[in-house]
């Protein structure tokens, strides 16, 4: 504890950095130069929520963000605590620490179709030509527009529930755990009904169409 500056003589002493304060120097040391300055930060859900004990209700808010570099690397997170400022930073730490990696097609959309079914929510994407841009819902419009997806046409059914809406874009476009159409995740096989659903490599839409995909977006 002397090491880190603890003052036994003093009653009055405060550490100087608090934890969350470390923690968040620690997520950003992790990061490279080029993403720290250059992440789009959406507040898409914020709440306040309360939680029954036996010495009453505990007020606190929730706060939901996708944090994105507009390049495909997008991640999702959530933080819960009294004060809505605090709440925001755990969201933005946990949305970090959920980065992944999304595949595009010609870095502006998807490659094929896509359809998923989360809850009562289901959403269907597809893909669309250079200069289309995003015709979506407007939670999905943020999480596609912090990946980097440029031009595609989504269609919400059943409950628009923003939370639900927004993990169901994200279990698309990131291949996370158990992606649609391969597998459990654990080695299992997929099931039958599932087979061509889900995201498809550059090779199998060039087999798929007989011909080979040409980069229309000029470097």
């Amino acid at each position: 504890m002397e090491d880190q500056g603890f003052d036994f003589a003093d009653p009055d002493w405060v550490p100087e950095k608090s934890d969350e304060v470390q923690e968040t120097q620690r997520e950003s040391r992790t990061l490279p130069k080029s993403l720290k300055w250059n992440l789009h930060r959406y507040a898409l859900v914020s709440r306040f929520v309360s939680h029954q004990t036996g010495k009453g209700k505990i007020a606190r808010y929730n706060m939901m963000t996708v944090i994105g570099n507009g390049d495909g690397i997008v991640g999702f997170g959530q933080g819960t605590h009294e004060e809505s400022s605090k709440a925001l930073k755990m969201a933005e730490l946990q949305a970090i620490k959920n980065l992944d990696y999304v595949d595009r097609f010609e870095k502006r959309t998807i490659w094929s179709d896509l359809e998923t079914k989360l809850g009562a929510t289901r959403v269907k994407m597809r893909p669309r030509p250079l200069g289309f841009g995003l015709m979506c819902n407007p939670n999905v419009h943020q999480v596609l527009k912090a990946a980097g997806i440029k031009d595609i046409s989504a269609k919400v059914w059943g409950s628009r529930n923003k939370i639900q809406v927004i993990k169901a874009t994200l279990r698309m476009i990131q291949s996370g755990h158990a992606p649609i159409g391969m597998g459990d995740g654990i080695g299992g096989k997929g099931l039958t009904g599932m087979k061509g659903m889900g995201l498809i490599s550059k090779q199998d839409v060039e087999r798929e169409r007989g011909r080979k995909l040409i980069h229309l977006q000029k470097s």
